[in-house]
C-alpha cells in the first residue's frame, strides 16, 4: 500500500518514464520488479544494447516528447556500443544534459568511475549480487532520484 506522503509526491512529479539501458535480462527483471514492489508508477522503457539506446536518445531530443525520460539507469558493459559512449553522446544533446544518469554496473574499476563522472554521470552504483541487496539499491535510487531530487525534467508537466 502506498502511503499518503508518497501519493502526494507522485502527484507532484509527473510520471515521465525511466529509461533502463541494460542487456542482462535478469537485471532488467530485478529492476522492474523492485520498482513495482516499491510503488513506482513511472513507465520503464528498456533498451537492451547500446545501439538501441543511441537510437532512442537521438529520436528523443526534446523534453516535449511524451517518452522523454525523467531518469536514466545505464549499464556500462553493453553490446554494440559501450555505456560510456552512450553517456558521452547523450550529454552532447542540450535536453539530455538535464536528465540524471545513474550508472548501474558490476565494474568497480576506478577508471570506469572517473570516466563516468567526467562524462556527466550523476551517480555510480555497483550492482549487488543478491536480490534483497539489489532491491534495496533500487529503492534508494527511487527515493532519491524520483522523489527527493528536483530537476527541470521532473518538474515539467506532461
Amino acid at each position: 500500500m502506498i502511503s499518503t506522503e508518497k501519493k502526494l509526491q507522485l502527484i507532484k512529479h509527473p510520471t515521465r518514464p525511466i529509461l533502463l539501458i541494460e542487456d542482462n535480462y535478469m537485471d532488467v527483471d530485478l529492476t522492474t520488479q523492485a520498482f513495482i514492489d516499491n510503488g513506482v508508477t513511472n513507465p520503464v522503457i528498456v533498451c537492451r544494447d547500446g545501439e538501441e539506446a543511441l537510437s532512442f536518445i537521438n529520436s528523443h531530443k526534446s523534453v516535449e516528447n511524451i517518452d522523454f525520460p525523467q531518469l536514466v539507469l545505464l549499464d556500462l558493459r553493453l553490446p554494440k556500443v559501450d555505456g560510456l559512449d552512450i553517456l558521452a553522446e547523450a550529454r552532447k544533446i542540450p535536453a539530455w544534459k538535464k536528465i540524471p544518469f545513474v550508472i548501474m554496473t558490476t565494474s568497480q574499476e576506478i577508471s570506469d568511475m572517473n570516466s563516468a563522472y567526467d562524462l556527466g554521470a550523476n551517480s555510480y552504483v555497483v550492482k549487488p549480487i543478491d536480490f534483497d541487496s539489489f532491491a534495496d539499491v533500487i529503492k534508494n535510487i527511487q527515493v532519491y532520484w524520483l522523489f527527493t531530487n528536483v530537476s527541470p525534467i521532473s518538474e515539467m508537466k506532461m
